[in-house]
């Protein structure tokens, strides 16, 4: 596939002790039909087996680029290393218990050529923590706007493809932000500048879900979700009105993922 280096992906794929998943989320990026892209591994000082099986993968295919944390730094201060230390125009998030469709890239590039947007996502499918998929799939619009995504955030990070400019420009990285939904807000806050949002409606990206934690997970999210409403700028009125669509929407969504389950 002959490809403009404009449209060079880099991915970032930060990891912390997850030996169990680390290669199947890499081999699912290493089998994309769209071959123009890069792939950079952060180790978030493991202390388990996912170093070694990085750097044997590594090994085995140029495009990986492996970095190193020397002290455990969170995901986000881990995936914005990677960020800053691409090639790429457009940079895609893969996390370490997750996996692609072979053509998710491909697509992506197809469509963002085809609509000129600055940001593409897709749907997601989902497996249990054993690996047995589940029915539900989690379908998205083919475009989103500010408006919209305020009542449920339906661009899972997985599925992101996004200038990296853009990203970088938008993202919150303050130690002030840290009880918000970092990824979230970024959505948020380029669609609000008038930046364009396109999605595919298959479950390109493959999400695990730990049964045991969705309760607490959930409850966390509620708060995080509250407070990045309240840092993009709504007052707690609008803040208040589209957490109740928040919530409803995410008790229907994971009634779904259990039942299917």
């Amino acid at each position: 596939m002959e490809i403009e280096r404009s449209y060079l992906v880099s991915v970032i794929l930060p990891a912390y002790n997850a030996e169990k998943t680390i290669r199947e989320a890499v081999d699912s990026v290493l089998s994309q039909t769209y071959d123009c892209f890069e792939l950079i591994i952060i180790d978030d000082a493991s202390t388990d087996g996912t170093k070694a099986i990085i750097e044997e993968l590594a090994l085995k295919d140029p495009r990986i680029k492996i970095l190193y944390n020397e002290k455990n730094r969170g995901v986000l201060k881990t995936r914005l290393k990677g960020v800053q230390a691409s090639f790429g125009k457009w940079i895609a998030f893969l996390d370490s218990d997750d996996m692609w469709s072979e053509d998710k890239l491909a697509r992506q590039v197809k469509l963002q050529q085809e609509t000129a947007s600055h940001l593409v996502y897709t749907g997601s499918g989902y497996i249990d923590k054993s690996g047995k998929p589940l029915s539900w799939v989690l379908h998205v619009p083919t475009e989103v706007t500010y408006n919209k995504l305020l009542r449920q955030n339906v661009i899972s990070n997985s599925s992101v493809m996004i200038l990296k400019d853009i990203f970088l420009h938008y993202t919150p990285i303050s130690e002030d932000h840290r009880d918000i939904h970092e990824d979230f807000a970024c959505w948020l806050l380029l669609l609000k500048e008038g930046y364009k949002a396109c999605g595919i409606d298959e479950p390109l990206v493959t999400y695990r879900i730990a049964g045991d934690s969705m309760t607490g997970n959930k409850a966390h999210s509620a708060v995080l979700n509250w407070y990045t409403y309240r840092f993009v700028g709504l007052n707690v009125f609008q803040s208040a009105f589209y957490m109740v669509s928040y919530a409803v929407k995410g008790i229907i969504k994971y009634s779904h993922i259990r039942r299917k389950g």
